[in-house]
């Protein structure tokens, strides 16, 4: 064979026929990986894993105030903080534990075991009769639920990489379309149900990606290429990667900061808007219901689904994941900083400027995070990717055990200096999530932010 070309896959490569990760490389190989299978998979582990997530944010503001802990109605945003930090806190503390499990043993165990500690815990999160119980629920929910580090490698795994932006948008959207499918008690409850079923349905379907040649332990791709190829140079370059430890991936790690910063004021920005539009106008909010919360919500997440499945693969395709999310960056910050001008609005022009506002802005944030989604998974080989997740997990959790505590504590601050000279009210709670996006915004620029060249295989 002459230097530079390759024979067809089939005659090259050995499938093992009991082997999950052969059959999903199979798969690949003849381009049948592309399924309403496979994305039905990723939709349902990930709506369970964020539910208990974004979903609390519509009502969580209602239930502390049942509590009757907060003294005055502006410290109720300060409590419903704590309670969003504690889930975070949990699962920043085991997350990196639970990719390296399913690095070791499949995605899917992890994923099935996450799916069970929500259907458990977020019921009896609904349950709490108290601030405390309602916060030690969430941090066992957060700690024991590990299934969202796995099933952004599995979804990273199980497509093609020029098919990898559908099967990682897939997974993002559901940050904001479960904040719109659970706005009461009585909803919460159907969704815990729904919940079981797709428990039921994943556990008999989904599909392993990791490899198994000796009928026992589980090993990576990495591994099997390196059998495959049958080149002394390759398999070289292949041990040289496999023993880097992810420590010294300066791209992954770089990703991961500036993720880090995003998520930080993505979930700060989640607490502050519904709390925000729930807060009366007297303290700068909007006075909506939850109802009215849930509305908007739910038509953001409609939008999100229909750019992140039918437009986001052919934008991510023309501009690149890196200017694609510094673009989104840029523009999120007058958009966001217009947000408290729009209490001078009322009635259906109120409604109206909202949603629209609400669209741009998160479609704006599920572009950079599921940018920032494809550097991480294509800088790390499969047998390093549900450590790495989990490391970005546990990273992105720390911070996001910060964002509620303090969007809810400036919240606070804020709606009791309504009259403040430089920067009344909500307008110094919107300048302080403009501050953390736009260090992220600069973090997103050489030299800080390193992107893996890609490299024949």
């Amino acid at each position: 064979m002459e230097e530079g070309t390759f024979e067809q896959p089939s005659l090259e490569k050995h499938y093992y026929g009991n082997c999950p990760g052969c059959k999903v490389d199979q798969a690949k190989e003849l381009r049948k990986d592309v399924s309403i299978r496979n994305l039905s998979y990723i939709w349902m582990a990930v709506l369970c894993g964020t539910l208990p997530v974004a979903s609390l944010f519509p009502f969580v503001y209602f239930m502390v105030k049942d509590f009757n802990i907060a003294k005055t109605e502006a410290d109720i945003s300060t409590y419903a903080g704590y309670v969003g930090s504690s889930f975070m806190l949990g699962r920043a503390l085991t997350s990196i534990f639970w990719g390296m499990l399913s690095d070791r043993y499949g995605r899917k165990p992890v994923i099935i075991s996450g799916i069970i500690t929500v259907v458990i815990f977020n019921t009896l999160f609904g349950l709490s009769t108290n601030l405390w119980m309602a916060i030690s629920m969430r941090f066992l929910l957060g700690s024991l639920n590990g299934l969202l580090g796995p099933i952004k490698a599995y979804a990273a795994e199980i497509f093609r990489e020029e098919k990898q932006a559908l099967g990682l948008s897939n997974e993002t959207l559901h940050n904001h379309k479960s904040s719109s499918e659970s706005t009461n008690s009585v909803e919460a409850l159907e969704m815990e149900s729904n919940e079981t079923n797709n428990d039921k349905m994943i556990s008999a379907s989904l599909q392993e990606t990791l490899h198994n040649h000796n009928g026992g332990s589980i090993e990576s791709t990495i591994n099997v290429k390196a059998l495959e190829i049958g080149s002394n140079e390759a398999n070289k370059d292949k041990t040289i990667q496999k023993d880097k430890s992810i420590f010294q991936n300066w791209p992954l790690m770089s990703s991961i900061i500036v993720y880090c910063v995003f998520s930080l004021h993505d979930v700060a920005y989640q607490e502050v808007f519904s709390l925000w539009a729930l807060s009366p106008r007297r303290l700068g909010g909007l006075s909506f219901t939850t109802n009215v919360v849930g509305y908007v919500l739910a038509i953001s997440g409609i939008a999100i689904i229909i750019f992140q499945l039918a437009l986001y693969p052919s934008v991510q395709k023309a501009f690149g994941p890196v200017n694609l999310a510094r673009f989104a960056g840029v523009l999120s910050i007058p958009l966001l900083q217009s947000y408290p001008f729009m209490t001078k609005l009322s009635g259906f022009t109120l409604h109206l400027v909202i949603i629209i506002a609400s669209i741009l802005k998160n479609i704006l944030t599920e572009s950079i995070a599921t940018s920032l989604f494809l550097l991480q998974n294509r800088a790390v080989e499969q047998h390093q990717r549900g450590a790495a997740n989990g490391f970005v997990m546990t990273c992105m959790s720390a911070f996001k055990t910060v964002g509620p505590a303090s969007g809810g504590a400036i919240l606070t601050w804020s709606e009791k200096h309504i009259h403040s000279f430089f920067l009344p009210g909500t307008h110094i709670v919107f300048l302080a999530l403009n501050v953390v996006e736009g260090l992220g915004v600069l973090l997103m620029f050489k030299p800080f932010l390193s992107v893996k060249k890609k490299t024949p295989s």
